[in-house]
């Protein structure tokens, strides 16, 4: 299913019944409008500066190791606005010192926005933010008017 977000360009959701499977921000290189559900709007609506914290999104989670629930749901707790280091998320997950694991994580993010990892920073700078570039993040966290310390 695809969502289209004024100004950012057109995202992609893959669902298995009402469990979000894959997501992916927009993008202006996506044009194709095939259609849009429940999550669609919402997404719609967050790139227009609406809140949503999507915590209530089920999550296709199957073949996760325990490690990477802990980081998605301490990443999932991280509000609206705010930011984390690396580090700081670690420990939020119980695991202290694992913010490479962490990087490894939110590189491999397949729930863009819902599994907010554009509120993930580095401890010197904004940090990476994969195919969409830093940019891109730099954009998200504005959205959010985060305070990028």
């Amino acid at each position: 299913m695809r969502y289209a977000a004024e100004g950012w360009g057109m995202g992609e959701l893959v669902f298995d019944g009402e469990t979000l499977v894959h997501s992916e921000a927009p993008s202006p290189s996506n044009r194709l409008i095939l259609g849009e559900d429940r999550l669609g709007a919402r997404l719609r609506r967050y790139f227009a500066g609406a809140r949503d914290d999507f915590l209530d999104v089920e999550l296709d989670l199957d073949g996760a190791t325990p490690f990477q629930r802990a980081v998605c749901d301490a990443l999932r707790a991280v509000p609206y606005g705010e930011t984390v280091t690396y580090g700081e998320l670690a420990a939020l997950a119980g695991h202290p010192n694992a913010q490479r694991a962490v990087g490894s994580f939110c590189a491999h993010n397949r729930f863009s926005i819902v599994v907010p990892c554009h509120r993930v920073v580095a401890a010197a700078g904004i940090g990476s933010y994969g195919s969409l570039g830093v940019p891109y993040k730099q954009r998200l966290l504005e959205l959010e008017r985060a305070d990028l310390r």
